[in-house]
């Protein structure tokens, strides 16, 4: 039985820039606890040097993310785009997992 492929959204840059200069952490933290609030299901990940930057349909994308990278992926279009706009110097774009390029959306580089 074969998993129909997910859409993720994410916004990616350095991880240095994503984890350390960026209040990332902060708006993170404030979104878990309105989604509690409400009941919904947590629906976004940081993912620190995201494999998922390798795949083909990513080259472009990917050139522009410093390494190591760090991203969010979401489900929610409107998430990333709320990042995009609150991080700005982030670059943004979505993929569909699992699929023969990207078999899992959280999966890390080991050795970067």
């Amino acid at each position: 039985m074969s998993t129909s492929p997910t859409t993720y959204h994410f916004i990616a840059a350095s991880e240095e820039f994503l984890t350390v200069e960026e209040p990332l952490e902060e708006v993170l933290r404030e979104r878990v606890r309105n989604y509690g609030e409400v009941g919904k299901a947590i629906d976004f990940w940081l993912v620190r040097r995201p494999a998922f930057l390798k795949a083909p349909e990513l080259t472009e994308v990917a050139t522009t993310v410093p390494s190591p990278a760090a991203a969010v992926i979401s489900t929610d279009s409107k998430f990333i785009d709320f990042l995009k706009l609150r991080l700005e110097f982030v670059a943004k774009g979505s993929f569909e997992a699992p699929t023969a390029a990207i078999e899992d959306p959280f999966a890390q580089i080991v050795d970067a």
